[in-house]
């Protein structure tokens, strides 16, 4: 929101906050002068860099690209462990089950049962291990 100082450095920071947040935001002004308010749309939008789309009355609507942020890709990261919650049913059906949390590592499983079993080693066929 724009109050009747105008365009202040407090206001186009948190535009240029929001639109690296958000890329489409609303802008609304107080003021009654539409040139002044014209004059504004016009100078926010090159001051951030970003496209007028739209001007209604008081509100204003700036559009600009979100850059992608870049992650970095490790290649040697194995899935990290997990909290798995377990039911476990009574034999009894008047009873509530038991609820067991268990942590499962990147290289076991759970089996329908609420077990966990660990993945066995790849099979490398006697010609493949000969090559190498």
């Amino acid at each position: 929101m724009i109050g009747n100082d105008g365009l202040t450095p407090a206001v186009l920071k948190e535009a240029e906050m929001a639109l690296n947040a958000h890329g489409l935001i609303k802008i609304r002004v107080l003021g009654d002068d539409r040139q002044a308010r014209e004059a504004m749309f016009v100078a926010l939008a090159d001051q951030l860099n970003a496209a007028p789309i739209q001007h209604i009355g008081k509100l204003f609507v700036l559009w600009r690209p979100r850059a992608e942020k870049e992650r970095a890709v490790d290649e040697d990261r194995m899935a990290g462990p997990r909290d798995v919650k377990v039911l476990k049913y009574s034999s009894r059906g008047g009873q509530r089950p038991e609820v067991k949390t268990l942590r499962v590592l990147g290289n076991q499983r759970l089996t329908s049962g609420g077990q966990v079993k660990r993945a066995k080693p790849k099979k490398i066929s006697v010609k493949k291990r000969s090559l190498g």
